[in-house]
């Protein structure tokens, strides 16, 4: 399946890119990252420590364990704070 992937704040400063287009057989969320880890460095340094990461499957916050069935968006953000 094709996801648009959508990197915000450090994730992005981390990973070089604000998105990019990914092929994947992932099933998971979860499953998307370890492919992505898997590809260079950059991917490893964004998602060490997912506690400090939140996600959202087409613009709806969700979990690493969530399935990328029929999801077309993939986004990851730190936690945000209001104020």
């Amino acid at each position: 399946m094709k996801l648009e992937v959508l990197y915000f704040a450090w994730v992005r400063e981390r990973i070089g890119l604000p998105r990019e287009t990914v092929q994947t057989e992932a099933a998971t969320v979860a499953d998307l990252v370890a492919e992505l880890v898997a590809r260079e460095e950059r991917y490893a340094m964004a998602f060490a420590d997912l506690a400090s990461l939140r996600v959202a499957l087409d613009q709806e916050l969700g979990s690493f364990d969530a399935p990328l069935a029929g999801v077309r968006e993939i986004a990851f953000f730190p936690p945000m704070t209001g104020g």
